[in-house]
């Protein structure tokens, strides 16, 4: 984390979180986010053309790969779906296959995580485009107690976690851990 995201998730933590909503810290910002990484709970269909033995879904271990019949583990933590794409088919090509195309979809993300002010904090399957205040409807709403402007979010990134404040309309990420405060009046 640099200088200036620090300076930023400083003045942005608390109840008066309103700067939350002009920038982001630097690893949350929606704009700098590039293509979906995957990771430990991610569940992957890998379509094997012609071969319908090799086609399957396949899940990210806990050691971040992939294990598939013939060509066995292959690591996939950090990589995109057109990554995985080229590791596989490389696989397949060096004596099992001529020329093999292979697609790879993502099947289901892994989870994110809520707690704090929130009715039923834990753990819930991720949902294409959401953002907190639809992370909050999930984990059943919030508390009478909860600040309802903002929410902390925990995003893990190739540097290690960001933390920062976040208007509730901001959105998530599989994985994030999302922590609704107590509101203080």
């Amino acid at each position: 984390m640099n200088r200036r995201s620090a300076l930023l998730l400083l003045s942005c933590v608390g109840p008066l979180a309103a700067c939350a909503s002009t920038q982001a810290p630097v690893g949350l910002d929606p704009a700098a986010q590039g293509p979906y990484t995957l990771a430990t709970g991610d569940r992957l269909r890998v379509i094997v053309f012609g071969q319908d033995n090799l086609s399957n879904i396949y899940a990210v271990d806990g050691s971040g790969r992939i294990a598939m019949p013939l060509i066995g583990t292959v690591p996939v933590a950090g990589m995109s779906t057109v990554q995985v794409v080229r590791a596989v088919e490389d696989r397949l090509r060096g004596g099992f296959l001529r020329e093999p195309k292979v697609t790879v979809e993502i099947d289901g993300y892994r989870p994110f995580f809520i707690l704090g002010e929130v009715t039923n904090s834990g753990q819930f399957p991720y949902v294409s485009g959401m953002s907190v205040q639809t992370a909050v409807a999930i984990a059943g709403g919030f508390t009478p107690r909860a600040a309802r402007t903002y929410a902390e979010i925990s995003r893990p990134t190739g540097d290690g976690i960001v933390t920062g404040s976040v208007p509730i309309t901001y959105p998530v990420r599989p994985g994030d851990t999302i922590v609704i405060k107590e509101r203080w009046f």
